[in-house]
Formats: C-alpha cells, structure tokens, sequence
C-alpha cells in the first residue's frame, strides 16, 4: 500500500515564470515606455499586477543581424514587441525549409524502443528527476536549456529574391498566432544587430489586452489587417486580379468574428440541454439574397439545409472553406433566374471569417475567371428564384450595401435542391454520421482516434501498447461515443482548434514547434486543470504524482500533487501512435476530420 510523503508548496500560476532573466529593472524600464506607461495601473487586479504580467509573462530577447525570429509554419502562442532596431517579414515567395533550419524531432533509437519494454517503473506516473526540477521546486524554466537561432546565410539574396517587409520600433508581431491558435504566417528575422524585443506570451497578452481597451483596440485593429492581407493571398480566384482589383476586393472585404474564444464552456453547456444547431449562432441564413461570399479565417463552421420543423448537416466548413460562391456566380450568369443562398451558415465554437460583397466577386471576380473556373448552373426545385425588379441594377441592388443585412429574402422558405459539392459529404458518410460528428464536435481533430467497433475484438492490444510506450501509464480510454458500428475513441485528437491550450498558467501544453502535435510539458505543468477543464472532449486527465518509491507527493496543504497527462501521439517514436501500430484487426485508426475524405474511404474500405 503507497504511503504519503512531504513535497514543497503546492504550485501557482507564476512558479514557473516565461523567464528567470527579467529583472525589476527591466521592468521599470518597461513602465516607462509605450504602450505601457500610458496603461493604468489600478484597472489591474492585485492578482495580476502591470508590473507582475512583464515580469512573469514576459522575456527579453537580442538579436544579431539575420537572425529568424519566427519562422513560418511553427506554432507559437506569443506575440513580440520590438523595443529598439527594426525586424523583416518575408511576405513571399517563402523561405526554403533548409534556410530556416527545418528538420524532423528527435526520435527514439532502436535500442531505446526496446528497452522501454522492461525499463518502466512499476509504479504509476513516476516524477522522474529529469522532470521533477520544475515540478517541485520555485521556479520552473529550465536554466540547462540553450537558446539556439537560427542566422539566414545570405540577407542580401533573400532581399533580392523575396517580398519583404519592415517592421519598425514599437511595433506588435506574432499576435496572429497567438490569438488564433494557428501557425506563424510568416518568417521573420532581425534587420540589424542588436535588435531587442519583448516576447509576451499568451497569458500576459490575455491580460493586458482585457484591463487596457487602447492596446486591445490597436492589436486587433493590427490583426485583422496582417490577417486579412495573408489570407486574400492565398484565395485562389485571387490570381487572376490585377493588382489594382486586389487593392479594391482588400479594401472591401470585412473581416468578422463569431463565438466565443473559449467556448469549452458553453459547448458542454449545449451538450448537456441536447441543444440543436438552430440555437448556434447564424452567420447567413437559407433563402437570404447571396450577397457576399465568406469565407472561414480560422475555426469552424456548419453548413445545414431545412429538413421538416429543423435542420439537417450537410457539410462542415473548417479554414480555407468558401460559401455562397456559387449562388453569386450563377446569379451573375443568369440574372433573369437570381437565386436564394440554398444553405444556412452556422458557427460552431470561435470562427473568424471574411466576407466580400457580391458587387466585388461580380465587378471583379467572375469576369477574371477561366471558364473551367466557373461552378455549374445551380438547379432548384419549385419556386427556388429570387425576382429582381425592372430596371433595377444588381450592382446597385439594397441588399449589396452589406454582407449579410438582418432581413429575410421575399422568396421565404423554399424546398431546394443542394449543390452537388455540398453534398457529396452527406451521400459518402451517411447524413447520420455527419450529425454525430459535427454535434460532437469530433471534426475540431486533425487525429482523432476512431474505432471500428465490427472489427474491434476488444483485445486490448491498443491499450496495452500505449502504456509500454508511456512508462506504464496508457494515455487514452477505449471507450466514448457510438454511432452505428462506429466509436471516437476518449484520446486527445490534436485538434486544430486545441481550446485546451488557452487557460494554462505557464504555457506548459502547448503544440509541438515542428509537427504541430499537442503536448505538455511535464516539468512546467502546475497540475491547475485548466487544460483538462477546457478539454471539450474529456481527453486530458489530472494524475497523481509519485516518488520512485511508489509514495503520493503531497503540497502543504496536504493535497496530493497531480500533473495533466494526454496522448502525445507517440512524437518520439519511429513509427508513429502505438495503440494503431498494435491493433491486430485494422479496427482502428486515426485520422484527420477537419475533411471527410479519410474518413470515407475507410468506412468504405
């Protein structure tokens, strides 16, 4: 039987401080100078100080001339402020990986996979000295860390071959990121030597932006616009606009906001009443006038259809999606039959969006396209028409001077017939399956662990393989919900969305900088169950913590220590996840349901 034994004070929120190296000088400094000086302080809660947020929640950094900063494609949670000297962004083309010091993580060698087998303690979740350093002792960051950069070899060139932009003194970057939980959208490297920023993470930039409304206003003023510029890039009927007609779409283009940042909450809310998607908020409604297409930033969002006295899924929208493109370019080719949007756009959890008007796409868009670049004709049945009054100019028309106006088409409710791209979801995976997926939810994994519940034998095998893999401790639940033969299994699904990540005090789970993968980190883990709190989908679990000897670590308050524990999809091993390496049946796999293709093809395998 354990036996109980001392540990030093339970851990807070600042134990484990962003850096060691930031003094109360610096700080000082820090007060001195915008944005800070023109905060206030007293609009600062004594539980989260001006002073104490640069403190904890901020570092220092200096840079030489060349040296990355942020690369593109890494996930950060940061945002940085330039103090002195000037920063590059590399706008394109992008840099090549080798440039930026790319390579694959660590793996595992072939005699330590072996040896994990026999090597594991007997005794469950272990507080390993390599670990322990920052869990039981003040002040977590490892001090034996190497701060290693990266230096591009050749500015010059890079200037010469690549759109670059400069990014001066006092200016905020990386809040992108850090606000969307995406990748870095773009390299950045220090212009000068002895370039000196001020790195924020997270926490810190929650905070100073909910007590001071000026920074709140200019760091989302400056978001939507980097935003807004990236991603119009990316469209691709955006190739074909000259630069002045990319200048007019940019310009009119409105970027939006639905939902709620942490919406954890409010979604187990939902799920506990049996809420229906009429209850999610409505960014454009079925039988309004087409008049902007939208286009989803970041996030999620349902696209449903009228179905008896409700509504039905038929497709889910993740980043990069695009609705009410087609109704605008069929009503473009035959204005004597202007149609009603066919399908509703619901949000699902927090999404951002952009929109831009129909005027636009037909001024400037449509005319720019290939034909093979146009979508078919939509076809309707019964009344499934909009009328446009005599001698009225659609450019022109009243319901063009918004995206989305608060006013119902004069067609009303009419049966109409999907667009075969929307629907093919819906035809491949069973209406069924697409309602449990997205009232669930289980679209938000880019690996989510599904079972074969015909095929599973319930050998436990998968089980068995991850706690080998994780000193003994498997970290996932062979159980969850079912639909049909069909179960998504209780482990984290990396999602694309991690909402865990939002309420950690030290930035202790976090996405790995390579593969994306969501992990934590044990050391910097205060056991607080914020992540396992905000988890929507129960993956993460609070354990108990033990010495070698099997003995409970207590706090001084004589409560057991705990840390959070998850799948980390086996990131140091050769073969990837060892749960579906072990499955002697194929019964399961894990898969990426921010798209319906896997899933298809393996339901029909």
């Amino acid at each position: 039987m354990s036996t109980i034994t001392s540990a030093p004070d339970r851990p807070r929120r600042w134990d484990a401080a962003f850096s060691d190296d930031i003094t109360d000088t610096d700080v000082q400094r820090l007060m001195a100078r915008e944005p800070f000086k023109d905060m206030n302080p007293e609009s600062f809660p004594r539980s989260a100080p001006l002073p104490d947020v640069l403190k904890n929640d901020a570092r220092l950094h200096r840079f030489k001339k060349g040296e990355i900063i942020v690369r593109e494609g890494d996930y950060g949670t940061s945002a940085f402020l330039i103090l002195a000297g000037s920063a590059r962004v590399v706008i394109g083309p992008s840099l090549p990986p080798a440039a930026i010091g790319r390579r694959e993580p660590a793996r595992r060698g072939l005699f330590r996979a072996l040896a994990q087998l026999w090597g594991n303690s007997r005794e469950d979740e272990v507080a390993r000295r390599r670990e322990s350093r920052g869990l039981l002792r003040r002040g977590g960051a490892d001090k034996d860390a190497k701060d290693v950069r990266i230096v591009l070899q050749d500015v010059p060139r890079v200037l010469d071959q690549h759109r670059t932009a400069t990014i001066e003194e006092g200016d905020f970057f990386g809040e992108i990121a850090a606000l969307s939980r995406i990748p870095r959208t773009a390299t950045i490297f220090a212009e000068e030597d002895g370039t000196e920023l001020l790195e924020i993470r997270w926490q810190g930039l929650r905070d100073l932006m909910r007590y001071d409304p000026k920074l709140r206003q200019h760091i989302d003023r400056v978001y939507r616009e980097r935003a807004l510029a990236t991603y119009l890039e990316e469209i691709p009927f955006m190739k074909f606009l000259s630069a002045e007609a990319k200048k007019q779409v940019m310009d009119a283009t409105q970027f939006e906001t639905y939902g709620d940042y942490d919406w954890s909450g409010d979604y187990k809310k939902l799920v506990k009443s049996g809420a229906s998607a009429a209850q999610e908020q409505t960014i454009a409604s079925e039988g309004d006038y087409p008049n902007g297409v939208v286009m989803v930033r970041s996030g999620f969002a349902r696209m449903t259809q009228r179905y008896g006295d409700g509504h039905r899924t038929l497709n889910y929208l993740g980043s990069g999606g695009i609705y009410g493109f087609d109704e605008i370019a069929h009503n473009w080719r035959q204005p004597d039959r202007v149609i009603a949007l066919q399908h509703s756009l619901r949000v699902i959890g927090y999404t951002h969006v952009l929109v831009i008007p129909a005027s636009l796409i037909e001024r400037l868009v449509l005319p720019s396209l290939p034909k093979d670049w146009l979508p078919p004709v939509m076809e309707t049945e019964g009344e499934g028409t909009l009328s446009t009054p005599a001698g009225t100019s659609r450019a022109n028309s009243p319901f063009t001077q918004s995206p989305f106006p608060n006013k119902a088409s004069p067609s009303g409710s009419k049966k109409t017939v999907a667009v075969k791209t929307t629907s093919e979801p819906e035809a491949v995976v069973g209406s069924g399956m697409m309602e449990f997926l997205t009232q669930n939810r289980f679209f938000n994994g880019t690996e989510t662990m599904v079972i074969d519940m015909d095929r599973c034998t319930r050998c436990d095998d998968c089980v068995r393989a991850c706690a080998s893999t994780h000193d003994n401790n498997p970290r996932f639940l062979r159980s969850g919900p079912i639909h049909d033969n069909i179960m998504v299994a209780q482990a984290c699904m990396h999602c694309a969305d991690p909402i865990c990540m939002i309420g950690c005090p030290t930035g202790a789970i976090h996405r790995d900088a390579f593969g994306g993968e969501v992990v934590i980190n044990p050391a910097t883990c205060i056991g607080c169950s914020a992540c396992a709190n905000n988890c929507p989908y129960g993956s993460i679990r609070m354990v108990e913590l033990r010495d070698e000897d099997g003995n409970i670590l207590v706090a001084s308050d004589a409560k057991p220590i705990v840390k959070a524990t998850k799948c980390d999809l086996c990131i140091d091993q050769y073969g990837g996840p060892a749960c579906e390496r072990a499955c002697p049946h194929d019964a399961m796999k894990r898969m990426n349901l921010n798209t319906l293709d896997e899933l298809a093809a393996w339901l029909h395998r």
